[in-house]
């Protein structure tokens, strides 16, 4: 019988492989310049040979077996012949223009410098080949946004002047974009090439599926999850983006092709959900039918081409304008055919909710004020394969205003701005954005709280209660003030207590809670693959936009429930992802981490994530919550925007993840929404999440955020604030036991009620009871996975008992016994009292001759720090070092990775170079 707990890597590698083809949208194939056939090509970019498996920092940090680049792939294909010359003419360059790692942590380039270009090696490669392919690559990243300047939206100099020189030499140019979202695409029209092909960042597995779509065997079927314009200044939002300490939401709902559709079409060159086919597909459509508020929509799609091939059919509804005003088009339900062969044909059903159309009147225009209605008149309903083709599908009736739900006003706006809205005859207008009424702490001092007396240890487990023996609020009544507020500090990063290498610890952080059975819960940074600093391999999954380019729910389901298997069997309860915030402007540097402009999309692909991770009984932290839409200054930037936007666009996705994924556990972001940090908001964390969308899981903040309370100044250390506001636990602190906030103060001050602190207490203890650690602590895993980790081996296997090594200015350690042959790594736990730089010194040596060439990659915290080469040494020893750092946390990883075997050492030194301080 198979073990599932034991990962078949092949299928893992296959899913991902399919989805990042599935996820590659096609814009442009004049007459047929695809598929590639048995032919010549010649392959320009230095980026073919440095494939972007994935954008930088927590969300790309996966220490990934192998990443298979783009010419790789293509070298593989037997019935392509690639121009080798060229090749290695660009491998000779790359040699001596080696691909720039930047300083550190968000500081990589977003582009590497590209290969100037002869015409005569140009032309020389027309002469051999039948047909271009040139590769542009971007990477992305979190702490920093791209900008519209070449090198980043743009394309730089020697980019044009190579899609210049080539698409004038050869015929037929195919153009793949290795990017992580959308750029500038006005040099389409500008050089012509025959192809563009999107394939974006496809995780480890990318070259192999940028191959599977240029020779056909996967027919493109991606489609656009975000609206390109012609430029950058045509996005409503650029005028408000990029603050230093706060933007203004003056789009408001007009977010992407909702803004497009409504007031600028002609603004548009790719709209949104477009994407070609090797093949055509014919697509009629059944008169929507709406009764008891839902509407269905069934619409067959045959296959009128010549090759096998799957399609997205869209579903948009054009609501009456009313009083609220709303965009033309609205995405209300999407599906994706099976692969059709020419000729067949599929019926789907689609199908949205009253609920889902709509809208959220703040101004109580409509009479209804904090409520969704759906305003009377004619609901027009539209289907087809992008927002701008859909054609007319039906219609219903509306006959009045109808309430669909009752809120609570929440979160709105202190600062006074105006917004956009459709005036009459549909052109654009503006009006004043209503502001809040009430006062949030308010709130939160008549909240109810748990009443809960103290009883004192009583001997009770949680274990009892998790078996249904004794009530949560039974074993709660047990913990004393300390271990309340130990308990809502998590531990981190690569804490000693769960997994090496992970994001954090929260739960049972102290032997006083773990005596009470409080396991000690683990998270990992993700969303595209699991990251382990001290070295562990993992999967490196597609980005998020490429995901949601492939509009296959099914798919993305699949793909993580193999991302489930590979967190069950390293031990962790929750990856930190999917990210899932709106794509509100292209220069957003995280977009790649995100999937859409449009909320239901988004919501949608991470209901799929989630759903995939459950079933090995783990989950995913869904976050920014909320509206991370930007990384500069993020940590301040206060987002001002309209409780209607902040609902129907900012939330919504969330909103879906919470209903349809059964998200239970959700990470806040580091900034504010209209003047309150997210980490310590009271209306988006009780009222909305908890009171409307009865979410009854853990949420956390980022790592090291600001907290404030309204009116007041953010700080790390207002613990007080955030508890009050129902974000359960601080990520992260050094020690829970000794961290400096306001927790132990404000309960003797009566600020702070011990019944917020069992409240928060009872979500972690029910997000813990619903991961695999409950069952772990208990020993009761079962069989399958207990024999899963015997039949592990060499890198599948987890080391779950590394040693940490105390540096005390100076660490000396044997290296005698370090196994240094080629494709090996060492690692070492090393714990610091001082924060700075460090300097890893090695004694080696090596029996080879002075020609010999021995690498060492020296990584700390899974970045790489250098690789310092030798030659050989006749035998004698030598010292060599590198510095790393700086280092922020107690506890880190150092990994010495050995690319060719031949080196001996004898010592491996640990040093203090540099003490510096940081905050947290």
């Amino acid at each position: 019988m198979e073990n599932k707990y034991v990962i078949n890597w092949e299928k893992y590698a296959s899913l991902a492989r399919q989805a990042a083809a599935e996820g590659a949208v096609l814009l442009k194939n004049d007459d047929q310049a695809l598929p590639l056939k048995k032919e010549t090509i010649s392959v320009f970019g230095r980026i073919q040979f440095h494939y972007y498996k994935s954008g930088t920092g927590s969300g790309g940090l996966v220490n990934a077996k192998y990443v298979v680049g783009i010419t790789d792939a293509l070298l593989e294909e037997e019935n392509l012949s690639v121009n080798e010359e060229l090749a290695e003419v660009y491998r000779s360059w790359i040699a001596e223009h080696p691909f720039d790692q930047g300083s550190g942590w968000a500081q990589e380039p977003w582009c590497q410098e590209e290969m100037p270009l002869e015409e005569k090696l140009v032309e020389e490669a027309a002469a051999k080949s039948d047909a271009a392919v040139i590769v542009i690559g971007r990477t992305a990243g979190e702490d920093r946004d791209a900008s519209a300047e070449k090198g980043s939206y743009l394309l730089t100099d020697l980019e044009e002047d190579m899609l210049s020189k080539v698409c004038r030499a050869f015929e037929r140019v195919i153009v793949v974009l290795n990017v992580g979202n959308i750029i500038d695409m006005k040099w389409v029209d500008k050089y012509r090439p025959s192809a563009v092909l999107y394939t974006w960042q496809g995780g480890q597995e990318g070259g192999h599926s940028v191959a599977d779509v240029l020779t056909g065997r996967v027919n493109p079927c991606g489609k656009l999850a975000d609206t390109i314009a012609h430029d950058i200044s045509d996005y409503p939002s650029t005028e408000n983006f990029g603050g230093d300490t706060f933007d203004l939401y003056t789009e408001d709902i007009y977010v992407g092709y909702r803004y497009f559709e409504t007031f600028a079409r002609d603004k548009v060159l790719y709209p949104f959900g477009f994407g070609l086919s090797y093949t055509g597909f014919g697509i009629t459509c059944s008169p929507a039918e709406h009764r008891d508020g839902e509407t269905i929509v069934r619409v067959k799609v045959t296959n009128t081409g010549a090759l096998p091939g799957k399609e997205v059919v869209q579903v948009y509804v054009n609501p009456p304008q009313g009083k609220l005003g709303k965009p033309l088009r609205n995405l209300a339900a999407f599906a994706k055919t099976k692969c059709l062969v020419p000729g067949e044909e599929q019926e789907l059903t689609l199908k949205f909710s009253d609920y889902d159309i709509a809208s959220y009147d703040d101004s109580g225009v409509t009479g209804h004020k904090s409520c969704y209605v759906l305003e009377k008149g004619s609901y027009e309903v539209y289907a087809g394969t992008d927002v701008r083709s859909a054609e007319a599908a039906g219609s219903f009736e509306i006959p009045e205003t109808e309430v669909i739900s009752v809120c609570t006003e929440a979160a709105g706006p202190v600062r006074k701005f105006e917004r956009m809205r459709v005036g009459k005859g549909g052109v654009l207008a503006w009006e004043e954005v209503p502001v809040r009424t009430h006062k949030m702490q308010e709130r939160v001092q008549t909240e109810t709280l748990p009443d809960i007396t103290y009883t004192g240890d009583k001997g009770y487990t949680l274990g009892e209660v998790f078996d249904g023996e004794l009530s949560l609020d039974e074993f709660l009544a047990q913990l004393s003030e300390e271990d309340l507020c130990c308990i809502v500090r998590g531990e981190g990063m690569c804490s000693p207590k769960v997994t090496p290498g992970t994001a954090a610890a929260f739960g049972g952080v102290t032997e006083s809670l773990q005596r009470y059975g409080i396991p000690c819960g683990c998270c990992a940074d993700g969303p595209s693959g699991i990251r382990m600093d001290c070295g562990t391999p993992a999967f490196s999954m597609p980005n998020g936009t490429c995901l949601a380019c492939t509009f296959d729910t099914e798919l993305s389901e699949a793909l993580y429930e193999m991302e489930g298997a590979e967190l069950r069997k390293n031990r962790i309860d929750t990856l930190l992802g999917p990210g899932i915030n709106i794509h509100r402007n292209p220069l957003n540097g995280r977009n790649f981490e995100y999937f859409s402009e449009d909320p239901y999309l988004t919501g949608m692909m991470a209901s799929a994530q989630l759903k995939g991770m459950a079933r090995y009984g783990v989950t995913g932290t869904v976050k920014h919550f909320a509206a991370n839409n930007q990384e500069y200054h993020r940590r301040l930037l206060d987002s001002v925007m309209s409780e209607r936007a902040l609902r129907e666009i900012y939330l919504r996705g969330f909103e879906i993840a919470v209903k349809e994924g059964k998200a239970y556990s959700i990470m806040t972001t580091y900034g504010a929404i209209n003047g309150l940090w997210t980490a310590s908001n009271y209306d988006l964390l009780t009222t909305i999440l908890r009171k409307e969308w009865n979410f009854d899981g853990m949420v956390m903040t980022d790592w090291w955020a600001d907290l404030n309370d309204e009116g007041g100044p953010a700080s790390t250390d207002n613990l007080a604030a955030m508890v009050r506001s129902q974000n359960d636990v601080y990520m992260v602190t050094q020690d829970s036991l000794t961290n400096k906030d306001n927790l132990m103060k404000s309960l003797k001050e009566g600020t702070l009620k011990r019944g917020a602190l069992l409240r928060s207490a009872g979500n972690i203890c029910r997000m813990l009871m619903k991961s695999p650690v409950m069952e772990r602590s208990l020993g009761r895993m079962s069989e399958e996975e207990k024999n899963a980790g015997e039949v592990m081996a060499g890198e599948d296997k987890v080391d779950f008992d590394i040693t940490y090594h105390k540096v005390d200015g100076k660490l000396v350690l044997d290296g005698t016994e370090i196994d240094t042959s080629k494709g090996k790594s060492v690692v070492y736990g090393i714990l610091l009292d001082t924060f700075g730089s460090y300097t890893v010194r090695l004694k080696v040596k090596a029996d080879g001759s002075e020609l010999a060439q021995i690498p060492v990659s020296v990584f700390a915290n899974g970045h790489l720090e250098g690789t310092i080469t030798i030659n050989g040494t006749n035998g004698e020893w030598i010292e060599i070092e590198k510095t790393i750092g700086p280092l922020f946390g107690p506890h880190n990883y150092i990994r010495l990775y050995f690319a060719q075997g031949g080196m001996k050492i004898q010592t491996v030194t640990v040093e203090l170079q540099e003490e510096m301080s940081r905050g947290f």
